[in-house]
């Protein structure tokens, strides 16, 4: 039987839920209305108000609530409902959260998990569709998590709150629907990126809601006879290099699909390592498909125009390859 991507995180919730009394979930409508994406739906039935909250719309204070419960003992899982929103959270995430092991000597720790939807592509406009991974990924003292598939969905969040640091997930929307058959027992690790498709002509590197397509394009360029190796990133920081400069070592090219802005972006980050560490087994300066330098547009043919798709990341591989 098949499990949604949403389905396997509320299973996740749940099994954190019945496995220890310190967690307890709190965001906007995580209770009563069942989350903005229904991951939470039932829960609140099951477990009460104490341990499903729901906050009043204030990113900035309940974020901030989530850091006190855990450096007091509880295991927090704060939902914020979009990336765009959690912008109103930095101050308790950066200069609180991630730097309190380091400002307190070692002497506190803050085992939080903030979960977020990101990314475009359901004309939902500027201000709820942009990719701000790489904003999180720069900030020394959290872990930034991306699960692209349902497995990571139903697997990540357990070794998430055993963390005693802050970790961030972000869930594309995109994915919400994606349905996959899931496997027990689920042992997800959150340290290293994966080997989707193995390959030998060039490496695919992505994350997050550009996995889908990224799949998709290597399909389409194996039947034109381009062997398209795909690593998912997973996580976002710290980065995984090892198993990215490995692939790129065995294929020699490398294309990287974001769908943060190009300017700044994760891509250029993972650019910059590849060259550092991987430049003398390149046949061919790597490249990246990012999403268009402009606030995401409402309507649908300008916002697919904007974003990451099949066809550019195609285009980009050939290019790298020397076939156009």
């Amino acid at each position: 039987m098949k499990t949604t991507y949403r389905g396997a995180l509320r299973d996740a919730h749940r099994e954190a839920l019945l496995s220890d009394d310190r967690v307890f979930v709190m965001g906007e409508d995580v209770g009563r209305y069942g989350g903005t994406y229904a991951v939470t739906k039932g829960l609140l039935e099951e477990f009460g108000p104490e341990r499903i909250r729901d906050a009043p719309l204030s990113e900035l204070g309940f974020v901030g609530v989530g850091v006190g419960a855990a450096l007091n003992g509880l295991r927090p899982i704060v939902e914020v409902m979009t990336v765009n929103f959690s912008l109103l959270s930095l101050d308790q995430l950066v200069n609180t959260a991630a730097a309190l092991r380091h400002m307190s000597g070692g002497q506190f720790s803050v085992p939080l998990v903030i979960r977020m939807s990101t990314g475009a592509g359901r004309q939902l406009a500027a201000q709820h569709s942009h990719s701000f991974e790489n904003w999180y990924a720069h900030i020394p003292g959290i872990t930034v998590l991306a699960p692209s598939t349902v497995a990571d969905a139903r697997g990540m969040l357990a070794p998430a709150l055993a963390d005693p640091d802050p970790v961030v997930i972000f869930e594309h929307a995109q994915l919400y629907n994606l349905a996959d058959d899931l496997e027990d027992p689920l042992d997800v690790d959150i340290t290293s990126a994966a080997v989707r498709r193995p390959g030998t002509d060039l490496t695919l590197i992505t994350y997050g809601g550009s996995l889908p397509k990224t799949m998709d394009a290597a399909d389409q360029l194996a039947e034109d006879g381009i062997s398209c190796e795909v690593v998912d990133l997973r996580v976002l920081r710290p980065l995984d290099m090892a198993t990215v400069v490995a692939s790129v070592t065995r294929t020699h090219r490398a294309v990287i699909v974001d769908e943060g802005w190009r300017s700044g972006s994760l891509a250029g980050e993972l650019m910059a390592q590849l060259v550092e560490q991987a430049f003398y087994d390149l046949d061919a300066p790597p490249a990246r498909v990012c999403t268009a330098e402009v606030p995401i547009p409402y309507a649908r043919q300008l916002e697919q125009a904007a974003l990451p798709r099949r066809e550019t990341i195609e285009a980009a591989v050939r290019s790298v390859m020397g076939s156009e």
